[in-house]
């Protein structure tokens, strides 16, 4: 049955073959799981296709998923490499019991399709659909007749599959001597139970008397995560919706339904984005620090260099702006954009706040020295911001492979640091004039400490 749904996919997207978009078909059925199969389709490069990844995506999902019988996800490869990313998002339900978080991940699939809008098609990795005979051997009954658990089991793998006696080593090559079945393979479940074993006296009994034939469903694969047994819940995010807000969907939905001894762990490019988010938080928080410090050793001033950091959470906010207005999301690129965002809008305020400490220790005031600053640093900060705006251009207006990286940083730089001009020119003389006033100039600082020098000289002298 498998085999025959894996022929209808294959004959919706050979188009893709046919029209050159895609290299090949390659098909897998029944890996790790009987009724589970993939369909790889490699595109062409680039250059040689007209329509990106995604839109070809779009086109063949709609066809795949009415094809009777069968659950039809369509996923396409990461720029990261991470298992089970593309696409969608992959979180797994972590507890002790398989068939409890089988049932879990069954309420917990139906809840994200009746209240999760964004999300559809969940898919459960756990699936007791491998069939599977089992033997229950009565141990009591076989140890009163007399028969030897061992013996049973070589009879049982010598009618099966054979059983390996002895390696016969031959001019130094091992070959192993196999006892088998003279009467062939065993092709039915009744023809296990019809078998004859031997009792320690020596008699022959059949094994239905000791053992009792089960046919049941099994699941193809058992998942671990976090040392705990887990069962994996795989769903197709819309296209457009945020990976961080089908994050937060289902974080809120587990915290209602899933019940207790049961938690759900982010899985692929989920994790990696909760733990990026961490780690940019921090190099946002150290950037600053650094730029903080070094601005700190620059002016010889701290109400100087707090100037230059309290102007660059405006940037930073008008970079996110422009973001929402270009309908770009807050993604590894546009942070990493944001990151380099934070130096540009501080070299700005440096080429201000540098001037305005320079004309206060020629004894200009606090409101004289900033204006003046400004009307004088007006061009090369109009210069090296149209300079800087207009490099992010290139990045914008790029195509091929990666363009949707480079477009992120591009229009943090373009539209963040053309909106943070604003800022730079007209914010940063008034966040100095209200704090530059709690300092003396550098120069008068300087005076005070010649002349504290000149009067511990003097009293040297005297004593």
């Amino acid at each position: 049955y498998s085999e025959r749904q894996a022929q209808r996919m294959e004959a919706l997207l050979q188009p893709l073959v046919d029209g050159g978009e895609a290299e090949s078909l390659y098909t897998i059925v029944g890996r790790y799981d009987l009724n589970r199969v993939r369909v790889t389709v490699p595109l062409v490069d680039w250059e040689a296709r007209e329509r990106s990844q995604q839109e070809i995506i779009a086109q063949v999902r709609q066809p795949l998923s009415q094809i009777p019988g069968a659950r039809v996800s369509v996923s396409s490869p990461n720029s990261l490499n991470l298992r089970g990313a593309g696409g969608g998002i992959e979180v797994a339900l972590v507890g002790n019991d398989y068939l409890f978080l089988y049932e879990t991940a069954r309420q917990f699939a139906r809840a994200i399709e009746e209240r999760l809008p964004n999300l559809s098609q969940p898919d459960i990795s756990y699936q007791p659909t491998q069939p599977q005979l089992s033997f229950q051997i009565d141990r009591r009954r076989a140890a009163d007749l007399g028969i030897p658990l061992d013996g049973l089991a070589t009879t049982l793998r010598a009618m099966i599959d054979g059983d390996e006696l002895v390696d016969l080593n031959v001019a130094d090559e091992a070959v192993p001597i196999l006892l088998e079945a003279s009467t062939g393979e065993i092709n039915d479940p009744s023809d296990l139970v019809n078998l004859y074993v031997s009792t320690a006296s020596g008699q022959l009994l059949p094994l239905s008397s000791v053992v009792t034939l089960k046919e049941e469903g099994v699941a193809a694969e058992l998942d671990r995560h976090v040392q705990r047994r887990a069962v994996e819940v795989d769903s197709e995010v819309t296209p457009g919706y945020p990976l961080q807000s089908a994050v937060e969907d289902l974080q809120g939905l587990a915290e209602e339904i899933l019940p207790p001894g049961v938690s759900m762990i982010l899985l692929g490019e989920a994790a990696t984005l909760e733990e990026t988010s961490r780690e940019v938080a921090l190099t946002y928080v150290i950037a600053l620090l650094v730029v903080f410090l070094v601005l700190c050793a620059q002016f010889e001033s701290f109400t100087s260099a707090l100037v230059v950091v309290l102007i660059v959470p405006f940037g930073v906010a008008a970079a996110i702006y422009a973001l929402f207005l270009t309908g770009t999301s807050v993604n590894i690129y546009s942070q990493i954009g944001l990151v380099m965002l934070i130096g540009l809008m501080a070299k700005n305020g440096v080429l201000l706040v540098e001037f305005a400490d320079q004309l206060r220790d020629k004894g200009m005031g606090v409101r004289e020295a900033i204006a003046t600053s400004a009307r004088v640093r007006l061009r090369p900060v109009a210069m090296t911001l149209l300079s800087t705006v207009l490099a992010g251009l290139p990045l914008i207006l790029s195509g091929g492979p990666g363009a949707e990286a480079r477009s992120a940083i591009g229009w943090v730089v373009f539209g963040g640091l053309g909106l943070a001009a604003l800022f730079t020119l007209f914010l940063t003389p008034v966040v100095y004039a209200g704090i530059a006033r709690l300092s003396s100039a550098r120069a008068q600082e300087g005076a005070r400490l010649g002349q504290e020098l000149q009067m511990a000289e003097r009293l040297a002298d005297k004593t």
